[in-house]
């Protein structure tokens, strides 16, 4: 377990986000290195909007359109980033905003869970519930939404490559990021 005062003496920032593609580990690793660090909340910010309007994302997607849930998205984002002592899981899109990134990185440690497009595929190949992939699934889609999303999530402060790791590899790499 790591101390929050440990964290303080190596951080400059309050929290982490998690950011990365969908299917790169965001909510499996955040729920681990919650294990771990202990004096942090962990905000997931796709079940916050689920849970603040009643409705599942897809559904968002679905009766009001994208622009609706990036409109969700930024205000949860802006509601969790300006706290202390949380590790945040914005959906896979949220980075994309300038805004959103802005708030991440200005109040986060923001790491990116780098996966290559076969290994998001192979992970997220029996989902149903992806609204930006649900009409036409396919590597060559990941490929595409990977290679037009790659510039911004390479602003993070930290890229892990998470291709054939367990999310215990990876929470260690983040420990061992913390630690320095």
């Amino acid at each position: 377990m790591i101390k929050l005062n440990i964290w303080k003496k190596f951080m400059k920032k309050d929290n982490i986000a998690l950011i990365g593609m969908m299917g790169s580990g965001k909510t499996t690793v955040a729920e681990k290195l919650h294990k771990v660090l202990t004096d942090f909340n962990l905000v997931d910010i796709d079940n916050e909007i689920e849970k603040g309007t009643g409705r599942k994302i897809s559904e968002i997607f679905l009766k009001f359109g994208e622009p609706s849930f990036r409109e969700l998205e930024r205000e949860k984002i802006k509601k969790f980033a300006v706290l202390k002592h949380q590790i945040i899981s914005p959906g896979g899109g949220a980075f994309e905003d300038e805004w959103n990134r802005r708030l991440l990185l200005d109040n986060c440690l923001v790491i990116y869970l780098k996966a290559s497009p076969q290994e998001i595929y192979n992970r997220i190949k029996l989902e149903t519930h992806r609204p930006l992939l649900a009409k036409n699934f396919s590597l060559e889609r990941i490929e595409k939404l990977s290679q037009n999303r790659s510039g911004n999530y390479e602003k993070a402060d930290v890229t892990i490559d998470t291709d054939g790791k367990t999310p215990y590899d990876i929470v260690n790499e983040i420990l061992g990021v913390i630690n320095g």
